[in-house]
């Protein structure tokens, strides 16, 4: 164990005080705490004011079992990982233990190494546990998030081809230009189908240099090239018995493109340096805002590769062709950006995004809606005043001189804007820092110096 790991802590609750002093010793120097307690009262009190990840419970002690300390002990930390230790063992106690919760079990006498080494390995699964938590969560956060707006209107037959391809595990192409919500799309396939509950990984094949992305695809053996320090598992294997998004398709190397044809066929992966195929289970998903079929008529994109992932293509209208599903959509943003807010949208507001082309389709909306969100003042936007316009025309060359009353300090915009923005996300400071492109102790710095408070 690391000495640079968060400290874990490890109970003893036994009598024998020289076996409780002998393990303390032994675990000194380790990322360990070693707490004792001598009764079983004593060991269920100290678990009840301390977080104790690990505990070796003596299966006699003066007060009480050790069998009936157990599930006092998983009342305070259900996760809890209990070693039995007894100078008595057999097989209906070791029974017994596992029955009220016990992790393992160990015989008087045992070797310190080999208490060590299950110590070692209950802090392993109380790791994996807690990732398998937060994976859990995770996932289902962006399964919620996973919403096709518009599906009945504008998206109702994308909505339709959605439902048919998440009840199979063919590969799934799906088109659209830049900002359309492939990436939306994709989830929602995964998580309405039967891979729901297992991993969505996602690549952008544009964002990993050509050099590093068949490493991260397929992953490497050490010493595979200079700078592999250790075995790496790429995505495929990562996303075992789940779905692999790989957006942006089209900016594959074509150098590339006949290993993941292999793949897909093979169902194998063979990482950088190794010698041996590994059998993987993933379903396929691609994206591109490319026009394939130009792609392969130019000699960039294989033919192969692109009817063995054509199997099943879904294409994304632009926004512009579905004008109806903007109001929808302005409000689903405002739920999601201020979630606890009272906002606003006027009819006029909604009619005049109707009337705009949205070039750059719903990725735009909602950069507009939440700009218009920080910059509002009170409780309705008007998101209309931020589209795109025609570059404005010169100034004329006798401009209208400003007054000195209307001339405002530098420091008192940002410090009204910075407020606005505090508003309008609900005076989160991670989330305002984020959107105001500054780190938190920045923001922090400004908002005391310019003695910002929540009202």
């Amino acid at each position: 164990m690391s000495a640079t790991q968060t400290k874990r802590r490890l109970l003893i609750i036994d009598d024998d005080k020289f076996l409780c002093d002998l393990v303390a010793q032994f675990f000194r120097g380790e990322a360990v705490d070693v707490l004792t307690a001598h009764r079983g009262a004593d060991g269920v009190h100290i678990a009840s004011k301390t977080l104790v990840d690990v505990v070796l419970l003596d299966q006699k002690l003066p007060d009480v079992q050790g069998v009936d300390v157990c599930p006092a002990l998983l009342k305070h930390n259900d996760q809890t990982k209990i070693i039995f230790i007894t100078a008595y063992p057999s097989f209906e106690n070791a029974l017994e233990a596992i029955k009220q919760g016990a992790y393992d079990y160990l015989s008087k006498p045992f070797e310190l190494e080999e208490l060590k080494l299950t110590v070692e390995r209950a802090l392993k699964t109380l790791t994996l546990e807690h990732v398998e938590q937060i994976h859990a969560y995770r996932s289902s956060k962006e399964s919620e998030e996973a919403i096709l707006l518009g599906k009945e209107s504008g998206l109702a037959e994308v909505w339709r081809m959605v439902g048919i391809a998440a009840d199979s595990d063919v590969p799934v192409l799906i088109t659209g230009k830049t900002g359309v919500g492939k990436n939306i799309v994709a989830r929602c396939i995964h998580y309405n189908g039967p891979l729901g509950k297992r991993p969505f990984i996602t690549v952008n094949c544009a964002a990993i240099p050509e050099q590093l992305i068949e490493g991260e695809l397929f992953g490497h053996e050490k010493g595979a090239f200079t700078g592999a320090v250790a075995v790496r598992k790429g995505l495929f294997e990562m996303a075992e018995s789940g779905t692999l998004f790989l957006d942006e398709i089209g900016a594959l190397p074509f150098t590339l493109q006949s290993k993941l044809l292999g793949a897909l066929d093979e169902r194998k992966v063979r990482r950088l340096g190794g010698e041996t195929a590994r059998s993987v289970n993933v379903r396929i998903i691609a994206a591109t805002n490319e026009e394939v079929e130009k792609a392969v008529a130019g000699g960039t994109f294989r033919e192969d590769l692109y009817y063995r992932l054509n199997v099943f293509r879904i294409h994304i209208p632009p926004l512009k062709d579905r004008l109806q599903d903007v109001p929808e959509l302005c409000r689903h943003f405002v739920r999601q950006i201020a979630p606890d807010s009272r906002i606003s949208i006027p009819e006029s507001e909604l009619a005049c995004l109707r009337g705009y082309q949205w070039p750059g389709n719903v990725r735009e909306l909602k950069n507009v809606i939440e700009r218009s969100i920080i910059l509002r003042s009170g409780d309705t936007i008007r998101p209309s005043a931020l589209l795109m316009q025609p570059l404005a025309a010169a100034p004329p060359e006798n401009p209208i001189p400003i007054e000195d009353d209307d001339i405002v300090s530098l420091e008192e915009i940002e410090k009204n804007y910075i407020r606005r923005a505090l508003s309008a996300l609900s005076w989160n400071h991670t989330r305002t820092a984020k959107k105001l492109g500054v780190s938190r102790s920045t923001l922090n710095r400004k908002i005391k110096a310019y003695r910002i408070e929540k009202p």
